[in-house]
């Protein structure tokens, strides 16, 4: 059974910083990430990592803020979040294929078959 379960949201003031956390299980994933969703926007990718080499690829809007990091051996996935802003306030989804997803489509919602349900950040 497929499950990625998300963790570590929390509230916290704007330069802040948070370390998300998502447990895969079920399957060998080739190609991990974060996306989040915003109240009454559309669901945006933040960052994906490979397994097998290739990437990282980082969103513009969180280059040199986030880091996405994996522990194969653990199965975790995880997102490291730093200089946190109010934009940054959003549902955050752990995103996983079992095909490798390759740039230009590291950051479309339709290249990730397996999704968690959320774990919410909340920036002021």
């Amino acid at each position: 059974d497929v499950q990625l379960v998300e963790s570590g949201g929390d509230s916290v003031e704007a330069g802040g910083s948070l370390r998300l956390s998502c447990a895969t299980s079920g399957w060998p994933f080739l190609t991990v990430g974060w996306f989040r969703q915003a109240p009454g926007k559309e669901r945006e990718g933040v960052a994906t990592i490979n397994k097998r080499g290739g990437g990282p690829y980082y969103a513009d809007s969180v280059k040199g803020r986030f880091t996405i990091s994996q522990d194969n051996a653990e199965n975790m996935v995880y997102l490291h979040m730093s200089s946190l802003k109010s934009e940054d306030t959003a549902m955050y989804y752990c995103a996983a294929s079992s095909i490798l997803v390759h740039s230009p489509n590291v950051f479309r919602v339709a290249s990730f078959k397996y999704w968690g349900r959320g774990t919410q950040v909340t920036v002021s």
